[in-house]
């Protein structure tokens, strides 16, 4: 007989008054991802909706193409693409309501703009000038988030302060997969369903983060299913289909406003373009991964189910192109002006009150810049000492070589 086995021993077992605190399988996501498009449910879509829809997601593909040119040409400094991920940008804009916020990552410019952002405003930050680009507040829109998943508590952190005021505001925080193995992902997660935060979460899971594939991330069913351990439903979704897409965030959004909760949706999608201009993603998928993907092309997906429809003609797909690349032409025009920049912009909204040294740091560089204005030889004769002597020391460099 061993100890345990002995009348009266200790058991290693809970109490039988222990359960758990809420019903683990309602909020367990499909086993499949969630469409509409091409089945007969896509016949009781909104034909306005569908509409709508499809004409931003013409206008955020011509926007992800101008974009990545500008780069090319120097005028930007990096460009996440959002290329086959537009039906969630598009989707995740729409759903919100005006008094609503969005909480977008670096790669979610589409999605500011597609809210009513300015389009050279959204690129401002990465163009390289200012803090943010934008009022956050006209728009409701948060900063471009370049960290990994930092936006998401400060998300939760509004939401649930609108909640405590009594505001009527939703909260949609957007995240890609390479971002859910972040620490701040699963706080935010936590602390929005333990405060019943009125906040969606929606993953864009597009395959990878920069070059390491979501296999090597999580061994989890779907990304969905993380939900479950926070007490959270969890959605699964085709991010290609922006109706569904669509349905399930303004379900999630409804829900979130009625007081039941945040929601985790992950959108599954794919990264058509590299991760920004500066990655070789060749070095780790193949292109017949990308061509496959492409024939899942949320543009193509909706276009078809709209023709089907009687919805789609020649002449609605030219006027939406048309419209599309006026929206290109004016941010390609407005982004080869020059800035005209203030360099004392360096020390305007650094703190809510200049410590001493940013005080100290300004008045040199004002007095420099008044020096200059009111001795232009001087600052000229500097530049040309400045040159003459580059100039020299390339002539000794070219010597030594000879």
């Amino acid at each position: 007989m061993t100890v345990l086995e002995q009348p009266g021993s200790y058991h290693p077992a809970p109490p039988p008054s222990w359960r758990p605190r809420v019903d683990a399988a309602p909020l367990l996501p499909d086993a499949e991802p969630y469409r509409l498009l091409g089945t007969s449910a896509a016949r009781d879509a909104d034909p306005a909706l569908l509409k709508r829809l499809y004409a931003e997601l013409v206008r955020g593909r011509r926007y992800n193409t101008q974009t990545t040119a500008l780069t090319r040409q120097g005028r930007l400094a990096v460009y996440p693409s959002s290329t086959g991920q537009e039906a969630c940008q598009v989707a995740a804009a729409l759903v919100l309501q005006e008094q609503d916020w969005l909480f977008p990552s670096y790669r979610d410019t589409l999605a500011a703009v597609a809210r009513g952002l300015d389009p050279v405003e959204a690129l401002t930050l990465l163009r390289g000038d200012w803090h943010t680009g934008y009022d956050p507040r006209e728009r409701r829109v948060a900063p471009l988030c370049t960290p990994l998943a930092t936006q998401l508590p400060h998300a939760v952190g509004l939401a649930h302060a609108a909640r405590l005021k009594g505001d009527d505001v939703v909260v949609l925080a957007l995240v890609g997969d390479g971002g859910t193995s972040e620490g701040d992902f699963h706080e935010a997660l936590n602390f929005a369903a333990v405060w019943q935060a009125p906040v969606v979460f929606l993953v864009q899971n597009n395959g990878f983060a920069i070059s390491v594939p979501l296999a090597k991330q999580t061994a989890a069913p779907s990304l969905a299913h993380k939900a479950v351990g926070y007490g959270m439903p969890g959605r699964l979704v085709d991010g290609n289909d922006a109706v569904a897409v669509h349905e399930v965030l303004a379900e999630a959004v409804r829900r979130a406003r009625g007081g039941g909760g945040p929601t985790l949706v992950e959108a599954v999608t794919y990264r058509v373009e590299a991760h920004t201009n500066a990655d070789d993603d060749t070095r780790y998928r193949a292109d017949s991964e990308v061509e496959e993907w492409r024939e899942h092309d949320p543009i193509a997906l909706l276009e078809r189910e709209m023709r089907d429809q009687g919805l789609l003609d020649d002449t609605t797909v030219e006027a939406a192109r048309e419209a599309a690349e006026r929206t290109a032409a004016d941010l390609r025009a407005r982004m080869n002006e020059d800035p005209v920049l203030d360099p004392m912009d360096l020390f305007t909204h650094v703190y809510a009150e200049q410590t001493a040294q940013l005080r100290e740091q300004a008045e040199q560089l004002r007095a420099e810049l008044d020096a200059a204005e009111h001795d232009p030889h001087e600052h000229d004769q500097h530049e040309h000492d400045q040159h003459g002597g580059d100039q020299h020391e390339d002539d000794q460099h070219r010597g030594a070589e000879q």
